[in-house]
């Protein structure tokens, strides 16, 4: 098996949705320069991501849909019937110099990844994750939805059965949009209960497939744990898929503004060790994550796993640098990051009790799970 995959972009080094919005920060970038200061990346590994062709995103989105969406980029503008057809333009998904060629090309990186995956492999593509897109709007800061494009190509590259799981923040709406009634795709999702866009309850089953498991406001890792061990990875094995898409958002971690989970990044790294073993094939996504120093640790610490590499207690200079040089204008306010966020990698654990909450909604899910399997 060859060595894991980095598909990645310059594109994103200066691109922003804009001074106010919560994706003004760095995030790829960051993943690109900490791990070469880590000496992570190896010959061979890094591949540049290409910008995908409008003509091979109609798997999914509408021709209407992607000519509104060149077009606002190219005059920079749309008018109000773009607007409120195609939701572009709005304060969640503004217009800014690379709104289509972003997004493009972290669907090229996804429709890439599964090209490559046509073999047994591990494909990291940070940019990815944009799982809100719809098919005829822009939906939740996602112009295009690369982890449904990312799914359409391991299936034309072979893969037949996909288990699709998601640990952001927010529910995946857009691919269970795409997904949930399908048998061959396994969807399983853990998101703050009742944060936007309130989609995913524990209630939904889709085909019989689909595993939703809303956690409480201020989950920590041992709900995260109980959710890995009784859910996400029985139901996995069980459906014995030939590749695994992760959507690995960080917007769960305890620092992030976009929501009010309180995870470590240990909780990610875990359910991401879990299922390594699970498939032949992994392509591994980002997602959300407005902490520009949590997104770029947590996302790093990703690549160091799927290669092997040990996570050192204390970061070196060069990988410090590249921290300390982050720059992040809160609310009204410079944020001074603490030290830990620039000597580190791995979060301190984040325990406590699981809740009653979260245990409920497993005992529930592994019910049906039992009798699924």
């Amino acid at each position: 098996m060859r060595a894991p995959l980095f598909i990645g972009s310059e594109i994103y080094r200066h691109s922003s949705y804009g001074p106010h919005h919560p994706l003004r920060v760095p995030r790829v970038s960051t993943v690109m320069d900490l791990c070469r200061a880590m000496g992570w990346i190896a010959a061979g590994q890094y591949l540049t991501s290409p910008r995908a062709k409008a003509a091979a995103l109609t798997s999914f989105h509408t021709p209407a849909y992607l000519a509104a969406l060149k077009e606002a980029e190219r005059t920079q503008s749309v008018k109000e019937a773009v607007r409120a057809r195609h939701a572009l333009g709005t304060g969640n998904n503004p217009i800014f110099e690379e709104m289509w060629r972003r997004p493009a090309t972290s669907a090229g990186a996804a429709m890439l990844a599964g090209e490559l995956l046509r073999d047994p492999g591990t494909v990291f593509t940070p940019a990815g994750g944009t799982h809100h897109g719809m098919p005829d709007r822009a939906n939740g800061f996602c112009y295009l939805n690369d982890p449904v494009l990312g799914i359409q190509s391991l299936r034309r590259s072979g893969a037949r059965r996909i288990a699709y799981v998601d640990i952001d923040a927010h529910h995946c709406d857009g691919v269970d949009h795409a997904f949930r009634d399908d048998p061959d795709t396994l969807l399983i999702s853990t998101h703050e209960a009742g944060r936007w866009p309130r989609t995913g309850p524990i209630t939904d089953a889709g085909a019989g497939q689909v595993f939703n498991l809303p956690l409480r406001r201020g989950a920590r890792d041992g709900d995260m744990a109980l959710a890995r061990d009784a859910v996400i990875l029985p139901a996995v094995a069980a459906f014995a898929p030939d590749a695994i898409v992760l959507q690995c958002g960080a917007d769960g971690v305890t620092e992030d503004p976009q929501s009010r989970l309180e995870l470590s990044n240990n909780a990610h790294w875990d359910i991401l060790r879990g299922l390594m073993p699970l498939a032949p094939r992994l392509m591994v996504l980002g997602g959300g994550g407005y902490n520009p120093w949590s997104v770029g640790r947590l996302w790093s610490g990703n690549w160091a796993i799927v290669n092997g590499h040990e996570i050192p207690d204390i970061l070196p200079a060069p990988a410090q640098a590249v921290l300390r040089a982050l720059r992040w204008e809160g609310q009204r306010r410079i944020v001074i990051p603490p030290e830990p966020w620039v000597t580190t990698l791995r979060d301190p654990p984040h325990d406590g009790p699981v809740s009653e909450e979260v245990r409920a909604g497993v005992a529930a899910l592994s019910a049906r799970l039992a009798r699924w399997m």
